[in-house]
C-alpha cells in the first residue's frame, strides 16, 4: 500500500496556507468544507499519487456540535497528526489486520463538495490518534471518485517521511499487521516527520521555519 496523503492539522487555516506558500513558494489549492464537522481543507501534491491535506477550522461554518476532526480544537500550532494509505480492498485489509492483532476500525462513508459544487465521496477507517498523533495510518477508499492528485494540484517534492516514538517496536507491530511500511525510529515523543522542498531549502511541516 502506498502513501495516499499526509494530514497537517492547523488552528488557523488561512494563516497556515499563507505560511506554507511563503515557505515553499507554492500556494495550496482550496479543497472544500466538511459540512457539519466545522472544518475545511487545502491540498498540495507531493509527487505521484500522494498529497498533503492542510485542514483547520472552517470560518464559513458555525461551530460543530462536537470536536473538530484531528484534534484541531486542541492545537496551539500546525502539526502533522496522521496519514492515510490507499489499499486495493479496504475491507480485506481490515480483516487481515484484525487477524494479525491490530484493529483499524470499520470503514465509514464520508463526502464533501468541491468549490465548484462537485460531490466527492469516499470511505475511511477512523484515524487513531495516540496522544494526538496517528503514527499508524488510517485506510481510505476513493471508490469511483477521482483521486485528488488527478486534479492538477500545485505540488512540492516530499523529501523525508518517517515517524519517531519512545517505543518504536509497538508502532512497527501495528504497521506490520496492516501490511504498511514506514521508517520508525526511537524518539523522546511520538512524532511524524514530513519534510518538503521549499523556496529556500527543505521545510519541515508543522515546525518553525
Amino acid at each position: 500500500m502506498s502513501l495516499d496523503h499526509i494530514v497537517l492539522a492547523v488552528p488557523d487555516l488561512a494563516g497556515a496556507v499563507a505560511d506554507f506558500a511563503g515557505r515553499t513558494g507554492v500556494a495550496p489549492a482550496r479543497g472544500g468544507s466538511h459540512v457539519g464537522l466545522g472544518s475545511a481543507n487545502h491540498l498540495v501534491g507531493l509527487g505521484g499519487t500522494a498529497y498533503l491535506e492542510i485542514v483547520g477550522p472552517d470560518p464559513d461554518q458555525p461551530d460543530p456540535s462536537g470536536p473538530r476532526p484531528f484534534g484541531i480544537d486542541e492545537l496551539a500550532g500546525p502539526r502533522v497528526v496522521t496519514w492515510a494509505v490507499h489499499p486495493a480492498d479496504v475491507d480485506a485489509v481490515v480483516r487481515a489486520a484484525r487477524a494479525a492483532g491490530y484493529d483499524p476500525g470499520d470503514a465509514a462513508s464520508m463526502s464533501r463538495r468541491t468549490p465548484d459544487g462537485e460531490l466527492l465521496e469516499w470511505r475511511l477507517t477512523p484515524p487513531a490518534l495516540d496522544d494526538g498523533m496517528g503514527l499508524v495510518p488510517f485506510l481510505i477508499d476513493w471508490g469511483t471518485t477521482p483521486h485528488p492528485t488527478t486534479r492538477d494540484l500545485p505540488s512540492v517534492p516530499l523529501l523525508e517521511w518517517r515517524a519517531e516514538h519512545p517505543e518504536p517496536e509497538r508502532v512497527r507491530a501495528a504497521l506490520t499487521a496492516l501490511g504498511v511500511e514506514l521508517d520508525v525510529i526511537q524518539g523522546p515523543r511520538p512524532a511524524l516527520v514530513a519534510v518538503v522542498g521549499g523556496a529556500d531549502g527543505p521545510v519541515r511541516l508543522g515546525a518553525p521555519a
